[in-house]
């Protein structure tokens, strides 16, 4: 069966509109809640019967298959000759090669996911034809696979649990629970992906998302989603593996998934806990282990780690004890009594789904207890616990092992028993013990746990490596087999990726770069963080990055082997890996500054980071000057490099909760006038300003910000007000050194405060050339000048709540144009000069990151001037402007902007410029046995006698720019590639060059 299209959703969405509307009744009882979700099954159901299709595939159906591959088969069964057949597999040959060409330039081009096609090139996948197996028995019939399977999965249900444990807790404050709003449900539907497959009820999120662009369905389901909550109802419907509610009950515990903000905001999480957690990373994890251990060093401290694993966590969750942890941490009995509700609709007392988008936070709210309780029983050990949902490290330090091992049972002990009584059950199997030590010593004492199996004569060993949360780490923190292991991995995808292209054909240029760029450099630094920093020691890893970038730059630009790096690295518009690295870590340095108060980052961190964090031992807060000199980590440069900003952040900011954000509560009164390409702009400015002038109670605001382009003058913002055509009011300010986002934004805040302070007022207009900063204004959540768009929120909902008549619209207006207001406002601010003064001069995030990203480009063109870096033979040529071609990797660079959507010309163009062609003067430099000479007859065929003087080639002038080259390869495509004369024993035609030339793959 093929389901509906698109067309066909939009085409029956007011019938679908027309069935629910006729069923919101009586939401208040669970009857009501039923009768909503059943008319939603069944309007979905009769959508789907209206529109299929039947369709009947076989076996032997391919969707490759033309009717030429039909008529060349037919041929050939009635022949049964040698050359029908050839003709047959010809055919299918042109057809398969036809089929994905076209998918690829789908995919690639059309869609503009060239990610996509990375499924094509993993492993085929095995068939899943192998029975269950319960030990070495396999399950044959349902009753052994049943008992298998309730073995597995209900293993702890009937446990006792133990609740008075909670006792030595305080019970938080209770917190009211908001109803959900549609800008709620939009923006969690806005982060589904539309590739996903769909359920077993035929609706995907493509689906939905155009069913809910009609505003009275997309009503309907806020009334449901908040009616499963406060009636403390999960239909029957949303529990059975039918029908819509794969997708929307998925959407509702997406939304509900918001418990999250207050758990971390009120430290109803313990701060160790990472992971699954709003700001708090795996990397996050690393780089406090790694930091740990580098200060105890430094001190003389040894560091062990003990890391155990819970045995099928999330079916092992019991319900009554997770009911009675959220009632002790406070929250709203409404969310208590649907986890309730929810929970009954289960066969068994325990187990959650793990697929589902509450599962890490369900997990991580039920271990909270257990983290809080580990740290007041364990006190007098001084250990350190982190936890990842449901693995744990236990961490020790001291001046011996044996002392560690000593510490790290008792600490087990005491984990182990919590864990019993919240009837969950540590896997012993999965126990790992590794010391880290940087002397050169060979002890490496196992340990006696004293649960088994390790006790006695089989105590637990330590390993060689410790493969956690991703990261390799060896005894000294060398990171070489991590290095290795993820380059080598990237280096495979590389290779695996030559496949979807070649120089002739596949994926061009510009989407092999951003193949590369997207699915192999987030491989390849991976945990880059826990090696790279000041003071490392990473020369190895660097020179195993480079030749994995090599790799792909040979890909992408389909030169020679021979070429040099830098002569790749620029017309590929791939960064050195060394710049690159140093981009991310600096932008990376800024990231603390957003953090929570109680991140365990800001524990590490020195004083004037640490917010409400409380100092740990190894701490950069508690470390003396001689100590902070010694002490080499990512830590310790974050805490050195973080005070340049001087923006600060408030993460969970009230206004920022989820429900009670300004777009909540007043979607209704906010409007946006967004851009429209295929409007002139000024007419229709025009006449919207003479009615709003015409409207004594509308107040007109003009908003511009300028950044000079000079690093000596700081940016400006500036606001001006009208009522009619009487201007009331003008200000202008000085933003410091920010992006222009950010002056526009602070100039918005500007006319926000003073139009609020208007009297009779009832709508304010405010004209930007920037609707992506008055969208940000009203976003309180973390961002690039998020202080402007906390105060714009607190202004307008005062404003809002005063009167209810009360409305703002943003309107975009060209900065082009000069237009009006909007004009007069432009030129208003750009009459403001500050110069940077010698005190520290105020800045953003954003601007910061950007410093960060100009300079190494800076550092990247100054080592391009280096003829040893980009290769004696580079081709230098000139900008429009006149100034030399540099590289660049901002936006594309000028090379894959200028001919990077053409395979063949590209490659073409690389081999020129980097002077590594098949012509007589690349054979008589590499000694290769090929003719040196010319088709007109010169001694020696090089690059300087086929542009300028070879009278079989076109050539008018000194090709001085980029599209020069273009247009010489234009009028002579085969200059510089493999066709040659086969009189003079040249490359012609399909016949190939030697292998190791092409890096691309063979031409084909």
């Amino acid at each position: 069966m093929v389901g509906s299209s698109l067309e066909d959703v939009s085409a029956s969405r007011r019938e679908a509109s027309e069935k629910l509307s006729s069923s919101v009744a009586a939401l208040a009882t669970k009857e009501g809640i039923e009768a909503l979700a059943d008319a939603i099954a069944t309007a979905f159901s009769d959508a789907w019967l209206a529109h299929l299709t039947e369709s009947k595939p076989t076996k032997r159906s391919k969707s490759w298959w033309t009717d030429e591959c039909s008529e060349t088969f037919g041929v050939y069964q009635l022949s049964r000759s040698l050359a029908d057949y050839n003709k047959f597999k010809k055919a299918c040959k042109d057809a398969k090669r036809n089929f994905f060409d076209e998918r690829s330039a789908e995919i690639a081009t059309s869609r503009k996911r060239p990610w996509d096609l990375m499924e094509w090139v993993k492993q085929r996948k095995l068939p899943p034809c192998e029975a269950i197996r319960d030990g070495n028995q396999p399950c044959h019939n349902m009753d052994d696979l049943w008992d298998t399977l309730h073995s597995m999965y209900n293993l702890a249900s009937g446990r006792e649990y133990d609740a008075s444990v909670l006792d030595e807790l305080p019970d938080e404050p209770v917190r009211e629970w908001a109803d959900f709003s549609e800008h709620e449900l939009l923006s969690a539907l806005k982060g589904c992906s539309n590739s996903s497959a769909p359920g077993p009820d035929h609706v995907t999120w493509v689906h939905l998302k155009e069913l809910l662009k009609d505003k009275h369905v997309l009503a309907l389901f806020i009334v449901l989603a908040n009616a499963c909550l406060r009636g403390g109802h999960w239909p029957c419907i949303f529990k059975e593996l039918i029908v819509l509610l794969i997708t929307f009950s998925k959407l509702i515990e997406k939304m509900i998934n918001r418990i999250q903000f207050d758990a971390v905001k009120h430290d109803i999480f313990h701060p160790n806990q990472l992971g699954s957690i709003r700001q708090r990373s795996t990397e996050d994890a690393g780089l406090i282990l790694t930091h740990l251990m580098r200060a105890g060093w430094v001190k003389g401290l040894q560091t062990s780690a003990l890391a155990f694993d819970i045995t099928q966590f999330f079916p092992s969750i019991n319900h009554e004890m997770f009911m009675a942890v959220l009632r002790k941490q406070g929250f709203s009995p409404v969310l208590v009594e649907f986890f309730t509700f929810q929970s009954d609709s289960r066969s068994a007392d325990v187990g959650v789904r793990q697929g589902s988008a509450l599962s890490p936070v369900i997990s991580g709210l039920f271990i909270a207890p257990v983290m809080k309780l580990f740290y007041i029983k364990a006190a007098p050990l001084n250990m350190t616990l982190l936890s990842l949902v449901d693995d744990g490290t236990i961490l020790a330090q001291s001046k011996q092992l044996d002392d560690n091992n000593v510490g790290l049972r008792k600490a087990y002990k005491i984990i182990y028993l919590l864990f019993v009584a919240f009837v969950l059950v540590l896997e012993q199997d999965k126990t790992e013990l590794f010391h880290f030590s940087c002397r050169r010593d060979t002890y490496n004492p196992s340990l006696h746990l004293g649960y088994a199996p390790h006790t006695g004569t089989t105590p637990l060993k330590p390993k060689t490596y410790w493969r956690y949360l991703g990261f390799y780490f060896d005894r000294g923190l060398t990171f070489h087999e991590h290095v290795r292991y993820y380059t080598t991995k990237a280096f495979t995808t590389v290779q695996a990726m030559r496949m979807l292209g070649n120089s002739t054909r596949g994926l061009s240029p510009k989407q092999s770069r951003l193949l590369y760029r997207s699915c192999v450099v987030p491989i390849a630094t991976y945990g880059y963080r826990l090696w790279y920093f000041d003071g490392a020691r990473n020369k190895g890893a660097m020179n195993q990055l480079k030749r994995m970038q090599r790799k792909a730059a040979l890909w992408i630009t389909g030169a020679f082997r021979t070429s040099p790096t830098g002569g790749l690295e620029a017309p590929a518009d791939l960064i050195p890996v060394h710049l690159m690295l140093k981009k991310l870590a600096t932008c990376a340095v800024y990231r603390v500054a957003t953090l929570s108060d109680t991140h365990p980052l800001c524990s590490m961190m020195g004083e004037g980071l640490l917010k409400r964090a409380a100092p740990h031992a190894r701490s950069a807060a508690l470390m003396t000057p001689a100590m902070r000199g010694k002490v080499k980590s990512t830590v310790m440069e974050v805490d050195e490099r973080v005070h340049t900003l001087t923006e600060s952040f408030e993460p969970f900011a009230p206004k920022a909760r989820p429900g009670d954000q300004l777009l909540d509560r007043y979607a209704d009164r906010l409007h946006f006038d967004e851009r429209d390409h295929a409007q002139d702009r000024r007419p229709y400015l025009d006449e919207l300003i003479v009615k709003a002038r015409a409207d004594p109670l509308t107040v007109l605001a003009a908003t511009d910000g300028s950044v000079p382009q000079s690093n000596q003058y700081q940016a400006t913002s500036a606001a001006i007000i009208y009522k009619g055509h009487r201007e009331l009011e003008r200000t202008c300010y000085v933003s410091g050194r920010v992006t222009a986002p950010d002056a526009e934004l602070n100039a918005i805040l500007c006319a926000v405060r003073l139009a609020v302070k208007q009297a009779n007022c009832q709508h304010i207009m405010v004209f930007t050339d920037s609707m992506g900063s008055a969208h940000r204004a009203i976003d309180p959540g973390v961002h690039s000048g998020q202080a402007f768009s906390l105060s714009v929120c607190r202004a307008l909902q005062e404003w809002f709540e005063a009167d209810d008549l009360r409305r703002v619209t943003f309107v975009y207006v060209p900065s082009a144009l000069w237009w009006d207001i909007h004009g007069e406002a432009h030129k208003y601010v750009t009459e403001l000069k500050v110069r940077v003064g010698r005190c520290k001069t105020d800045n953003s995030i954003d601007a910061l990151r950007s410093w960060a990203a100009h300079s190494v480009l800076d550092s990247w063109n100054s080592t391009f001037q280096d003829p040893t870096y980009r290769g004696s033979e580079f081709l230098e040529l000139q900008q429009p402007d006149g100034q030399p071609l540099q590289p660049l990797y901002l936006n594309g660079g000028p090379w894959l902007s200028t001919i990077g959507h053409s395979i063949t010309e590209f490659t073409c163009v690389c081999r020129c410029i980097t002077g590594h062609m098949p012509i007589g003067a690349y054979y008589r430099r590499f000694k290769i046995n090929e003719p040196h000479g010319c088709t007109c007859g010169a001694a020696l065929q090089s690059r300087q006698h086929i542009l300028f003087r070879c009278r079989d080639c076109y050539s008018v002038h000194y090709p001085r720019f980029l599209g020069d080259i273009a247009s010489f390869l234009k009028y002579n495509p085969t200059a510089f590639g493999f066709n040659r004369d086969l009189s003079h024993n040249r490359w012609v035609g399909d016949l190939r060059p030697p292998l190791f030339f092409c890096a691309r793959g063979p031409l084909v």
